[in-house]
Order: structure tokens, then sequence, then C-alpha cells
């Protein structure tokens, strides 16, 4: 009974934060927006970012549970989602993604980038605060280098939205529910890896990312619908940044992270490996239904093998 309980705490806390993650957004969007950024810039920088708070917040607190392994099992299984099941979803659903917006030049190779950077600081099955400056740097430097790219990019045509006091209280209430949802989340998910026989990277690197990349899929299928397609694959290379950046490097700087033998064997491979794939479905701006199938057959591809069921 008491798994049972704990199961039930841990889906409810998961959905509180995916919830107060969506008004987030929300609010964060319609502030982006108002200031005149450009659709692709909000994609990125806003909605990708605001998308990263639940890995964020559910990191930190894990540092401070003690279960640091849970950091980097968090953000390599959010990044694999974002990329498989996200995009594959998004693909499917907007039949084939085609892109307004040439991402060859910035952020396919940040994307890259940071990807490779965090797999040579993990290596080493530790990641100390120093590894941790470097990641946060590199979040300095992706967000300097969006704000400047769109200070040279017409600004949205989007019509002005007006901002209230209702906006603010929004974004403010939500971030405080991100914070005690994440603090459930974590505690449910250590209990329930002990009680399944698993490590708890194993249960980050697949429910927990599963979760805090509903955010993602949400915002990806409304993209894809609405034709919207630069902000849905904007959303996941903005996500993907500064998880790999901001969400290793503030739980680092408190304190050196674990890094398990199957992140090192595996998991982070795998990352590496789809990002590559990633990068060259992109290469001719679009996604098609058949790579956007391919995607979510290697996401049932991980799924499998982190319960040996591959």
């Amino acid at each position: 009974m008491t798994n049972l309980l704990w199961l039930g705490v841990f889906t409810l806390s998961l959905g509180a934060l995916v919830w107060a993650s969506s008004i987030l957004i929300d609010a964060a969007e319609r502030i982006g927006l108002r200031l005149g950024m450009a659709p692709f810039v909000v994609g990125i920088l806003i909605v990708g970012v605001g998308t990263s708070v639940p890995e964020l917040v559910s990191s930190v607190y894990a540092v401070f549970a003690g279960a640091t392994e849970f950091v980097v099992g968090n953000v390599l299984g959010s990044n694999i989602t974002n990329i498989l099941l996200v995009l594959g979803i998004a693909g499917l659903v907007g039949r084939e993604v085609r892109l307004d917006r040439d991402l060859l030049h910035i952020d396919l190779s940040m994307l890259l980038g940071s990807t490779l950077l965090l797999g040579f600081l993990i290596m080493d099955a530790n990641f100390s605060r120093l590894d941790a400056a470097l990641c946060l740097l590199g979040t300095v430097i992706y967000i300097y280098s969006t704000v400047a790219t769109n200070t040279h990019s017409e600004k949205t045509k989007e019509p002005q939205v007006q901002l209230g006091p209702w906006t603010w209280l929004r974004l403010v209430g939500s971030l405080l529910l991100i914070v005690v949802s994440a603090k459930y989340t974590v505690d449910a998910a250590v209990i329930l890896a002990g009680a399944l026989g698993v490590g708890t990277e194993v249960i980050a690197l697949s429910a927990v990312a599963l979760g805090t990349s509903l955010p993602e899929i949400a915002v990806a299928i409304t993209a894809a619908r609405r034709g919207k397609i630069a902000l849905a694959v904007g959303n996941v290379m903005g996500s993907n940044i500064f998880n790999a950046f901001a969400v290793m490097g503030v739980p680092g700087l408190i304190t050196p992270l674990t890094v398990p033998d199957q992140v090192i064997v595996f998991s982070l491979p795998f990352l590496i490996a789809v990002t590559l794939l990633y990068i060259i479905i992109m290469l001719d701006a679009k996604i098609n239904r058949f790579e956007a199938a391919l995607l979510l057959l290697f996401y049932a591809y991980f799924i499998g093998h982190l319960y040996q069921l591959a």
C-alpha cells in the first residue's frame, strides 16, 4: 500500500509540475511577444528555457535530497525525449514539418556543442564544480548569442498582446507551485526506484524525463497544428541547450554530481547519436512523417533498453 501511495504522490506531483509549467510558459510567452521578440527567439529563449524549469527545479531539489545521480539522468533523459518523442509527435501531427529559418548557422552548432561538452565533462563519472562553471558560462554565451541574433531579426508580426496584473500573478504563482511539486516528485521517484530495484537515474531517465517533457510535447503539438513549426523546433533546441548547460550547471555548482555507470555506457552515447541524427534530419530544414516515425521508434527502443526489455 505504501508503494501505491507513493505512486499516487509521484503522479499527482508530476502532473502539478507539468500544469504549473504550462501556465509559466504561457505567461512568459505573452511577455516575450509583448516585448517584440521574433517567434523563433520566443521559442528558444522564452518557451525553450521555460519548459526546462521543471528539470531545473527538480534537479536542484534532488541535490539537497542527496540524490545527485538524479540530475544527470533527468537532463539526458529529457534531452533524448525532446528529440525523439517531442519532434516525432510534432512531425506526425504537422505532416511535413518545414522551417522558416536557417538553423545551421548558430542554433544546431550550439545544440551539438552543448551535447558534446556535457559528454566530455561526465565521461570520468564525476561532474565537478569547475565543470558546472563551464556549463554556466555556456548558458551565458547561449543567451547572449540568442539575444544578439534577435536584435538583427525582424520583430514579430503577431498582434501586440496586453499585459495585466493577472499575467504577472500567474507567472509568480506557477513558479511557487513548480517548487513545491518538484520536491514531492523527487521524493517519490527516489522511493519508487528503491521499491522497483532500479537506480534513481533510471526513473529520472524515463518517467521523470517523460513527465517534465510534457510541456514541450504540448507546445510542439499546438505549434504544429497552427503551422508555427519554428516555435516547436526552437523550443526543443532551446530546452536541450538549457538542460545541458544550466540544469547541469546550477546543481553542479552546489555540489559535485555523481554520474552512474549506466549513463556513461548507454545513455550518453545514445544522446550523442540521436543529436547527430536530429542534425542530419534537419539538413534539409524539414521533418517528414517517415523521419518522425523513425524518431518515435528510437524512443521506444531507448525506454525498452532502460528496463531491459530490448
